[in-house]
């Protein structure tokens, strides 16, 4: 019985550690320095998670900070939202720019290009995210990054 519960323990805290992995993002740029840095975690929450539907990516805010599928870089991007529009046709956007760079991204984002919305605390959206500094270096060098 206890050789049970103890496999049973082990299991447990494995799923807890692969859920908690999935909802974590190691930072590769310096893109929203100084909010968080090369090396760091940041905690986020999914679009789509195993089927569930963390956040609806049509209801995100200016100030957020998501994770999308960029059309002109070939790895997810991590930046603010800082314009929220429609298009002529009726179709959501978002306007998006890295804190530290000096001009919006160059394509406009829409909802179903967005993987993760980071967690954050405060009044206004973005203002104070969820971040775990520098704990991402091990996995920047193991990537060569």
């Amino acid at each position: 019985m206890t050789d049970t519960r103890e496999i049973l323990s082990y299991v447990v805290i494995i799923i807890i550690g692969i859920i908690l992995a999935q909802h974590l993002n190691v930072v590769v740029s310096g893109s929203m320095e100084p909010v968080f840095y090369r090396g760091d975690v940041v905690v986020i929450q999914k679009a789509n998670f195993l089927g569930l539907h963390e956040i609806n990516t049509s209801d995100l805010n200016v100030g957020d900070i998501v994770i999308y599928d960029a059309t002109w870089f070939p790895e997810p991007v991590i930046h603010r939202i800082i314009y929220k529009g429609t298009n002529p046709d009726g179709k959501l956007y978002y306007k998006t720019k890295g804190d530290n760079n000096p001009s919006p991204d160059p394509v406009v984002v829409y909802p179903q290009q967005i993987q993760a919305k980071v967690i954050s605390f405060g009044k206004n959206p973005g203002e104070m995210p969820f971040v775990i500094p520098k704990i991402g270096y091990i996995t920047l060098w193991i990537r060569g990054l």
